[in-house]
């Protein structure tokens, strides 16, 4: 079952960040690559797993308001999306390290065939997002009596 289209687009944009990751880890940081970059994107982190009655994506979303959290369904892909909006209570020059992302995000799964979207509920408790698609019930063979 495939639910997430593979995106080369996607793969260069977190590029730069693994390397960053890879290098921060050793002997020296890497200072080349500005850390406000607007090449980084932030994009909430997932968790994907089937259980008998559903399938179930579980996105962390800290800090984001339930009111600019989107889910849509259309054409059997289910798309989240939003916006965390940045506290304006600390001034920009008296920041030391800036880690956290601000800004819209947009994550794309395509669902299987045959999930009926009137039956996905969305739930947003403490900062993490549960989106449940419940799977259609396999019908029984019908068994046709023999005359």
């Amino acid at each position: 079952m495939n639910l997430v289209k593979w995106s080369p687009w996607r793969e260069m944009e977190t590029f730069p960040n693994s390397i960053n990751r890879l290098f921060d880890g050793t002997l020296f940081p890497a200072t080349w690559f500005s850390e406000d970059s607007e090449l980084q994107n932030w994009r909430p982190v997932v968790d994907i797993y089937d259980n008998k009655k559903s399938i179930v994506i579980k996105a962390e979303l800290p800090g984001v308001d339930k009111k600019d959290i989107h889910v849509d369904v259309k054409d059997g892909i289910l798309t989240l999306s939003g916006e965390r909006s940045c506290e304006n209570e600390v001034k920009e020059e008296n920041f030391h390290k800036k880690e956290r992302f601000f800004g819209k995000f947009q994550r794309s799964f395509a669902l299987p065939k045959g999930l009926n979207p009137d039956k996905i509920d969305a739930d947003y408790k403490d900062g993490v997002l549960k989106i449940e698609i419940m799977k259609p019930e396999e019908e029984e063979p019908k068994k046709i009596a023999v005359h």
